[in-house]
């Protein structure tokens, strides 16, 4: 018997999430750890969440997810857009209510390059008058 799979792929800053979703317990699984020790901070683990427990299917589905780049915060933005794509896989019905979150949409902002000349991408170097 195949096992039902659900790929969705989630982006945030420069860190890059593929995530897997198969019908379980509930269990979520990142980079090979417990999400609850990948992610230490409680608000973390929250917005990894918002995607199941707004479906209703956080009992429903194991998450496996391979996350690459950025830091903590990106990482997480990015597995929680990689839930939502593959939830939208499993069942197109929730569509609504995870358009309606906001969470099938991609958060553009990202870092500003440097320009020459500058210190950082506006700061400028003090003027001086003489």
């Amino acid at each position: 018997m195949a096992q039902v799979m659900y790929q969705g792929t989630g982006r945030r800053k420069t860190a890059i999430a593929r995530v897997r979703i198969i019908p379980g317990g509930g269990q979520i699984n990142v980079n090979g750890h417990e999400a609850e020790k990948y992610f230490a901070k409680p608000t973390l683990l929250v917005t990894l969440r918002q995607p199941l427990e707004i479906t209703g299917t956080s009992g429903r589905f194991d998450v496996i997810a391979l996350v690459e780049g950025g830091g903590i915060t990106g990482q997480a933005g990015a597995v929680r857009l990689g839930i939502a794509r593959a939830l939208l896989k499993a069942d197109p019905e929730l569509r609504p209510s995870l358009k309606k979150a906001g969470f099938l949409t991609r958060d553009p902002r990202m870092k500003e390059r440097r320009k020459y000349g500058l210190k950082k991408a506006r700061k400028a170097p003090q003027f001086s008058k003489r």
